[in-house]
């Protein structure tokens, strides 16, 4: 299929055509004794994502673990679907996101004030897991993969309350969800994700420098693909976080409302990234995955809260 891409190890990267566009979200699908897919896309993904596995030989009774790194809808959106699919599959995900799985009323009912009426057309609606297949992992866990192969799990807030890091013992894998923000391979571009109500900056930074702990070999972003110099592009992670703060930290002393402040940061950071003087659908796919207005107002969000800052 031309939405599966083999990265070596037995992992394939999938396509999960959120929305229909090709390289928003990907999935990852560990093939091994105990097959695993890391982030299942959103909910109207689902199909694309059973379609990716099938043609990698599992079919309903074969995928033994989904993974999540948090419960946002374009990462976990999905899960009520995919656990519906494979009926054997443990789902697995950190504490603090557990019980949305198995009752997403509230999750969805958030999301709806986010996204309005873009809600079903972006994502779909998540539906609820029962709860007795959900595992929660605390600040550190395991999944077996099979073989002596374990998908390591390590609590990275910041991004959200609920977020984890993955590490793969056998290829040094690591699946970042959003902690290390969105990577676009056909630019280079790297851009912070800090959307409210979680976004913490200080939170964030500590989760990056776990990340640089854990000395992975490659990077595996969920927005998007994989990436090999994991020094740089994790130094290169804070960096964006902190411009971004910087410049909204500008904005609130000025006393900026939040689409004057989106203007401004939106205006001083477009320099940064070759996807905004690309072609306007590599540029609206850009700020899809990391939006100036979502971005600015978690900031503000995490501003507000602190009010020494």
């Amino acid at each position: 299929m031309d939405n599966v891409k083999p990265l070596g190890g037995d992992v394939y990267e999938i396509d999960t055509r959120m929305a229909g566009y090709s390289g928003i979200t990907a999935g990852y699908l560990i093939l091994g004794d105990r097959p695993c897919l890391v982030e299942t896309g959103t909910s109207t993904s689902a199909p694309v994502v059973r379609d990716a596995l099938a043609s990698l030989g599992v079919g309903p009774g074969d995928l033994a673990t989904v993974v999540v790194t948090h419960i946002h809808l374009d990462h976990a959106g999905g899960v009520g679907d995919i656990a519906g699919f494979y009926p054997s599959a443990e789902i697995v995900v950190h504490e603090k996101g557990a019980r949305h799985l198995a009752d997403p009323e509230r999750l969805m009912a958030s999301a709806k004030m986010v996204w309005g009426d873009k809600l079903d057309v972006l994502f779909g609606r998540l539906a609820p897991t029962d709860a007795a297949r959900i595992r929660a992992l605390g600040d550190v866990g395991s999944v077996d993969l099979g073989n002596g192969r374990t998908l390591s799990s390590h609590y990275s807030p910041g991004h959200a309350k609920h977020h984890v890091g993955l590490l793969d013992s056998l290829t040094g894998d690591l699946y970042v969800g959003d902690a290390a923000g969105v990577y676009m391979p056909e630019t280079g571009d790297l851009r912070p994700a800090s959307p409210p109500p979680d976004f913490d900056l200080d939170v964030a930074l500590k989760s990056i420098d776990l990340f640089t702990a854990l000395a992975p070999q490659r990077l595996l972003f969920s927005h998007y693909g994989p990436v090999g110099d994991v020094s740089a592009t994790l130094e290169r992670s804070a960096e964006e976080l902190r411009v971004w703060v910087d410049l909204t930290k500008q904005a609130r002393t000025a006393g900026l409302d939040l689409d004057h402040a989106v203007a401004m940061v939106r205006d001083r950071t477009r320099e940064r990234y070759r996807a905004l003087q690309a072609d306007q659908e590599t540029s609206e796919r850009f700020e899809l995955l990391s939006g100036a207005e979502s971005n600015v107002a978690g900031i503000m969000h995490w501003l507000d809260r602190i009010p020494t800052r």
